[in-house]
């Protein structure tokens, strides 16, 4: 069978955990550590390099200007490049012999007998992100931003806003917010039909709308301790399939592959998680915890324990250790593959970023003032150990033989440079 496919992005956990950290950190008043006020512009340089053993690479190189203006009220932009290559499981099950197949662009991809099938893929990514803080009153501050985004096979472009208005003399913060995306799938290639042998259906693009909530909390408790909770409400509608992963046809008797079928998966998708962190000053450390609990209307459930602890060495320096802990159920309707001959359901996918997930991180940041210029230098460095569900209870014969979701090491260091002038 000559199978249309071309490589799907690869998954980026620990890529994805730096962002939502960052971001955590953006939605949690306060829970940064104070730093003495800032200059009236600020710039910050970072450079994210990322790899997976064997898979994913990326270069993400961002600029983010910061101008602080006399009122209280900033204006920043920011813009970020991603250079992705290497490659990525493309769904399909393990063979006991030479697997072939040929990309949406005409590549043909070997998989070697008795490994799982991966696709390699090469892409750019532009970013950019715009946001204007202003405060409307003395408790009172308002957000407004937007984002625009472009690679090879796909568009995104949206607005988001929050207010957070200080109650109990500043003790607590109650910040609501919210915005909208409208993005756009164009797969290399073509739009697959989903649950088919690859047969194009069209070649223009795939709407996907994108609106989400946010309501959040913070409170004081003490001179040193802070907790907040924030809760989000995403609702996806659209084209929500993966048009590059594939899913295995397996033969009754051994388990053999004897064909493959596009992922298919369904056009509305809700997500709802539920943050709660605290932030605790020890002397001149700081200690911050979190846990995340997310769900979502495909089934999947997780569970994320944040720990970190910022200790100052003195002279403008400081270490973070980080230890992370993060669990996945799978979607309700994820599979190893299917059996020859036996109904397809409405919907399936055997793209492992949607099955059982576990991984560990360890990492840590090293921050301090160099005496030979002006600003902070920072170092953080990652190391996630990611497992899957190394024997699923649907694979038959031969495919109990392989490990179809083997550990994965990633890799990531990030470096810093923010400066005032």
């Amino acid at each position: 069978m000559r199978v249309q496919l071309e490589p799907a992005k690869a998954p980026s956990p620990l890529r994805d955990a730096l962002h939502t950290a960052a971001l955590t950190l953006l939605m949690i008043p306060g829970a940064a550590k104070a730093q003495t006020p800032p200059a009236a512009d600020h710039i910050d340089f970072t450079n994210l390099l990322y790899g997976e053993q064997s898979r994913t690479q990326v270069v993400e190189p961002i600029v983010r200007f910061t101008h602080l203006m006399a009122d209280g009220q900033s204006i920043s932009a920011q813009v970020g490049l991603d250079v992705i290559t290497g490659s990525s499981p493309t769904g399909a099950l393990p063979s006991g012999s030479v697997q072939t197949r040929t990309s949406a662009s005409g590549h043909v991809i070997t998989s070697p007998a008795g490994q799982i099938p991966m696709a390699p893929f090469h892409d750019t990514r532009l970013a950019l992100e715009g946001e204007w803080k202003k405060p409307v009153s003395r408790y009172v501050i308002t957000t407004v931003g937007g984002h625009f985004s472009r690679e090879k096979d796909y568009q995104s472009l949206g607005v988001n806003g929050k207010i957070s208005t200080d109650l109990m003399r500043r003790l607590v913060t109650i910040t609501v917010g919210g915005g909208v995306s409208h993005d756009s799938v164009f797969p290399v290639g073509g739009t697959p039909a989903g649950l088919s042998d690859g047969t194009i259906i069209h070649t223009g693009g795939n709407a996907k709308d994108v609106t989400n909530v946010l309501l959040g909390a913070s409170r004081i408790l003490t001179r040193r301790w802070m907790v907040a909770v924030n809760g989000t409400q995403t609702y996806e509608r659209g084209y929500l399939t993966e048009p590059y992963k594939m899913i295995t046809i397996m033969g009754h008797v051994n388990g053999t592959p004897v064909g493959e079928l596009t992922d298919k998966r369904p056009d509305t998708r809700n997500r709802t998680s539920l943050l709660f962190s605290s932030v605790y000053h020890p002397g001149d450390d700081v200690a911050y915890t979190s846990y995340r609990y997310y769900r979502d209307t495909w089934g999947v459930r997780s569970h994320t324990i944040d720990l970190k602890y910022r200790h100052d060495l003195g002279g403008q320096s400081y270490i973070e250790p980080l230890l992370r802990y993060y669990q996945q159920t799978a979607a309700s309707f994820y599979t190893v593959g299917f059996l020859e001959g036996a109904p397809l359901p409405n919907f399936g996918t055997s793209d492992y970023r949607l099955g059982r997930l576990k991984t560990i991180t360890v990492g840590g940041t090293y921050g301090f003032h160099p005496d030979f210029m002006a600003g902070e230098l920072t170092i953080r460095g990652q190391y996630m150990r990611q497992s899957g569900d190394s024997s699923p209870p649907n694979a038959i014969g031969i495919q109990r033989k392989f490990d179809l979701s083997p550990p994965v090491n990633v890799f990531a260091l990030v470096l810093g440079y923010s400066f005032d002038y």
